[in-house]
């Protein structure tokens, strides 16, 4: 990380004398590392997904409803023989599987935490603004892909993540994803062993955003290829002020037509969130937990 280009900023900056947009030195920062029963089914199953939220973000979209790490860059610094402890507690626990919650510009580390196979599968859990070339370096270590497809537009994607670039980073991140997994495989207890879950997650006020998405995973991949997660917990968290049409949650009518736009397409594999999801309890609390 001496000339950090992990992400698609390519900020260049020596993580180890300064950080660049993502906030972060050299050594990871952790939140919080725990069980969490609130992913999608195949990956939280009934005993949860040993779940490791990073600090820090390269992202900084306006609405993140982790706001506390992502911007506030809450956390504790750990080393990765430390890190690699964390994956076997959670495991101990009863984890289904090992789920790295917005990894990327902590590549160096994790990679030196996972030199040796885990016993349960790895889930790389991330915003979809990814380098091609850093998510190869996974190779072989990532069982699954939990990117998100946030924005279709490079207009939307500027204005709430100033990132224009990220619908071109993110399809390119996401087919190497595919390319890297296959298909997805679910064993006979619903468990997810391998494979991509894009998830999307609708914005009020943007619907034409979404079917855009959905057009797009409609295009690009075929039944039984990837899982797609459509969410509609969107609340408004952070410092909404320049951005009013994000100060509220969805509407019946916005949830009621995403529902019947992805119903008409030929996705056929994946999720959709009730409506209730919208709720403030359903984000974790970030208290150190398990670090």
């Amino acid at each position: 990380m001496n000339f950090c280009t992990l992400c698609p900023r390519g900020c260049g900056v020596d993580r180890s004398i300064q950080t660049g947009v993502c906030q972060s030195g050299s050594l990871p920062k952790i939140a919080r590392a725990a069980l969490h029963h609130w992913e999608e089914p195949v990956i939280s199953g009934n005993r949860g997904s040993g779940t490791v939220f990073f600090s820090g973000c390269s992202l900084k979209c306006v609405f993140c409803q982790n706001t506390d790490i992502s911007h506030g860059n809450f956390g504790k610094t750990v080393t990765a023989e430390r890190l690699r402890e964390i994956f076997f507690e959670l495991i101990e626990k009863g984890a289904h599987n090992i789920n790295l919650v917005n990894p990327t510009h902590w590549a160096a580390p994790i990679l030196e935490a996972l030199k040796e196979p885990l016993p349960v599968p790895v889930v790389y859990n991330t915003g979809g603004y990814d380098s091609v070339d850093t998510l190869r370096l996974f190779e072989g270590k990532i069982s699954i892909y939990l990117p998100d497809m946030k924005y279709a537009s490079g207009d939307i994607a500027a204005k709430y993540s100033k990132a224009a670039d990220y619908p071109e980073a993110a399809k390119a991140a996401i087919k190497e994803m595919f390319r890297q997994t296959g298909s997805y495989e679910i064993d006979d207890d619903g468990i997810m062993r391998r494979g991509v879950i894009i998830r999307h997650l609708i914005l009020p006020n943007n619907l034409e955003n979404t079917f855009r998405v959905i057009d797009w995973v409609e295009k690009t991949f075929s039944p039984g290829q990837v899982l797609f997660s459509l969410m509609s917990q969107f609340t408004p968290a952070g410092d909404l002020t320049n951005y009013p049409e994000l100060q509220r949650r969805l509407t019946q009518d916005e949830y009621d037509m995403c529902y019947d736009y992805l119903a008409d397409s030929d996705i056929e594999d994946g999720f959709f969130q009730e409506l209730s999801s919208a709720k403030e309890e359903y984000i974790p609390p970030f208290d150190l937990e398990g670090v």
